[in-house]
């Protein structure tokens, strides 16, 4: 069945965006939208040697992606990546782990307006 909620729409415009801004940088994608049982991780990459958790946020209009970054959310994703260091078999040994932050801005024609990439968020 067809996603027709907007909002699911917007974040995986934004996770799209994130993702290709990330490859042009050199990074390989290594999983999106991974399932734990805390919650999704949006993107996971290699950065050279260092395997990275991204939380991307998206945002149409006014109001800062970084608003929705609060600490509930940092921990969140600490646990998801846990999550994922614990249980994937097979998953990219790493020299270091990362958390990294993307914030998009999309105008009202669903158009890229800014985009902020903060390495080692928290």
């Amino acid at each position: 069945m067809p996603v027709t909620d907007p909002r699911h729409h917007l974040g995986r415009l934004g996770e799209r965006l994130a993702a290709e801004h990330l490859e042009r940088r050199g990074c390989s994608i290594i999983g999106r939208n991974h399932r734990t049982r805390y919650g999704e991780i949006d993107l996971i990459v290699m950065d050279g040697d260092i395997l990275v958790f991204v939380e991307v946020k998206t945002r149409r209009g006014r109001g800062s992606p970084w608003d929705a970054l609060h600490g509930a959310k940092q921990a969140q994703v600490r646990r998801m990546a846990r999550a994922y260091l614990t249980e994937v078999p097979g998953r990219p040994r790493a020299a270091g782990l990362r958390f990294d932050a993307i914030g998009i801005q999309i105008d009202g024609r669903g158009q890229l307006t800014s985009l902020s990439h903060l390495e080692g968020a928290f």
